[in-house]
């Protein structure tokens, strides 16, 4: 190949340059495929926690014990219900308020980019999440599925920032 002189740069390495960049992508996205195969199926919710990010020290978010089920299907449906341990049937409306505050529900298309599941969300316990995205971190350890947000302001600690880990188990 001949070379041809721009700057004091070649042609040559700036397509040695760009191949390499090339190839740098590549694992990113064979990797993403892997992900979109693994995460599609039925979950049983582990845990939901807080993990400080000064201290790492993990709180429970919705108990010990939550219920709940996300679903991920080929074709990119999404749906996530997540409710607290203990709740109890609500009998006034002040109750029933508090119920939403127990919960997690919402459903969407996904899709998974660099590692990330995001979720154009479609319908959601909480209305603001309507027509926005939820962008979390995913990973897999045999058939547990992990979930993390980014770090976040703690909702009820304004002095700390969390990130929220979710930890489901793949149904048989």
């Amino acid at each position: 190949m001949e070379q041809i002189s721009l700057g004091g740069t070649t042609v040559r390495a700036l397509l040695l340059c760009l191949g390499l960049v090339a190839l740098l992508t590549l694992p990113a996205r064979a990797d993403d495929q892997e992900l979109r195969e693994k995460i599609v199926g039925s979950w049983k919710l582990v845990s939901v926690v807080y993990e400080d990010q000064e201290s790492k020290a993990r709180t429970p978010v919705y108990g010990e014990h939550p219920r709940g089920r996300q679903i991920a299907t080929a074709n990119g449906l999404w749906i996530a219900v997540v409710t607290a341990e203990g709740r109890t049937v609500p009998k006034t409306d002040e109750e029933r308020a508090a119920a939403l505050k127990t919960m997690i529900a919402y459903t969407g298309h996904y899709r998974i980019e660099d590692g990330k599941v995001i979720t154009k969300v479609d319908a959601a316990w909480n209305e603001a999440w309507v027509g926005g995205e939820q962008t979390r971190i995913i990973r897999f350890e045999g058939d547990r599925l992990f979930i993390e947000s980014p770090p976040m302001p703690h909702p009820n600690q304004n002095n700390k920032v969390v990130r929220v880990i979710v930890i489901w188990d793949r149904e048989s």
